[in-house]
Formats: structure tokens, C-alpha cells, sequence
């Protein structure tokens, strides 16, 4: 079994992850960060970008642009807050920019344009939606690094991302450990499960809700 928290959690899905955050009483999971184009699963940290309206004609330096060039490690995922509807808070040119820098993704509360220009690079988008309209004079960076609030659910910088065709989930630095454990636990129970079923036994009996509660009571065996 992989080691490394960000193999581990590669491992999982979204939906056993947010399986385990209930179990936990612990926030994270997201509705409505979807993929905007056919894209593979992103696992990664946070970087994070807070955005924000532009309220005057000042030239500025395109918004998340000084983010992407300070990233010099790899395993980010670029998460992005405060965007407008209908209006693009990502293009194909930060595509280009982000895989020259090896990052793994962005997830945007908000939508992306050029959405063939980064399924073309194979860079996953995860977000609200596509549109044709640009940030340029409507939206600006406010900041980076700092706590930004996703789908109602607060992500801080190095915060752990998972997203993949069910949807986004973020889940705290310091607790990845305990919510990986449980996680692949979950796992392990449901693949069980499925086979039980696939080997005719009711599937009334198998998903009864004794079966679930099963897990966390040996998640409080687990901790005596």
C-alpha cells in the first residue's frame, strides 16, 4: 500500500473520501466543482487564489499568473475563490503557464473560457461552468496563500484536493491522516460489499445500515 499521503489518497475516489468526512463530522466535501471537460482525477496541495471584482480602469497584472510562476514543487493543485458567473476566472494560456510548471490542476468556484485549449494540453479544470466572457476588467487577484472559502467549504493553503467525475473535495493538512485511514477502510468494506452482492447475496442485507455503522465501530475499536 502506497505511503505517501497524495498516493493514498490517488488511490481513493471522492465519494469514499466524503464517506469518511461524514464519519468523521469533518467539512470538505463539495457540490457543484465538476469537471469542464472529460479530464482525468487531480490529487494534489492547495495553492491557493482569492479573486475579487475589479472596481477601477487601473491596468493590473493578470489575475493568478505571479501564483503560477512562484510554483516551483510539485503535487500543487491551483484553487481559486471569488469568481463571477458567467464570467472566466481561467484560459488556455494559464493552461499552458500551469503544465510548464507541472501543476496538476485548478479547481475554480467559478468558470473557465478556452475550455478546448486545456482539454487539448490534457490539464484538468474542475469548476461551475464554461463561458466566453473575460476576466480582463472584471475580475483581479485580491490574494494568494491565504484561507479561501470553496463551495462553502474553507480550503488553507496545503490543504489536500481531490476531484474527479463525482465532484471536489478538500480536506484539512491536518487531519489527511486520520480521514486516509478511514478512507481506505471504507474502502476495503465496500469493495467487500460488491462482492458479496455480485455473489447473490441480498442486496438488502448487504447495504442495511448495520453494515455502515460496522465501520465506525471498528474506527472506535481502532482508537482503544
Amino acid at each position: 500500500m502506497p505511503r505517501n499521503p497524495l498516493e493514498r489518497l490517488g488511490a481513493l475516489d471522492s465519494n469514499t473520501i466524503s464517506d469518511a468526512l461524514d464519519f468523521l463530522g469533518l467539512p470538505g466535501a463539495t457540490y457543484g466543482l465538476r469537471p469542464l471537460w472529460d479530464c482525468p482525477a487531480v490529487v494534489g496541495r492547495a495553492s491557493t487564489v482569492q479573486l475579487g471584482p475589479k472596481t477601477d480602469a487601473a491596468p493590473a497584472v493578470h489575475l493568478i499568473s505571479p501564483v503560477i510562476d512562484a510554483i516551483t514543487e510539485e503535487g500543487r493543485v491551483l484553487v481559486i475563490a471569488g469568481g463571477i458567473e458567467g464570467v472566466s476566472c481561467w484560459g488556455d494560456i494559464l493552461a499552458n503557464a500551469a503544465v510548464a510548471r507541472q501543476i496538476r490542476g485548478s479547481i475554480i468556484d467559478g468558470c473557465s473560457r478556452d475550455i478546448a485549449g486545456s482539454e487539448a494540453l490534457g490539464y484538468p479544470v474542475y469548476g461551475r461552468g464554461v463561458t466566453m466572457i473575460s476576466a480582463r476588467n472584471r475580475l483581479i487577484q485580491i490574494a494568494s496563500g491565504t484561507p479561501v472559502v470553496m463551495a462553502g467549504v474553507t480550503v488553507r493553503e496545503d490543504d489536500f484536493v481531490i476531484a474527479d467525475r463525482c465532484g471536489t473535495a478538500f480536506i484539512a493538512a491536518d487531519v489527511i491522516g486520520a480521514v486516509l485511514d478511514l478512507a481506505e477502510r471504507i474502502d476495503k468494506r465496500q469493495t467487500a460489499m460488491v462482492a458479496a452482492v455480485r455473489k447473490g447475496r441480498s442486496v438488502a442485507d448487504v447495504m442495511h445500515d448495520r453494515e455502515f455503522e460496522a465501520i465506525g465501530t471498528s474506527l472506535d475499536r481502532g482508537a482503544k
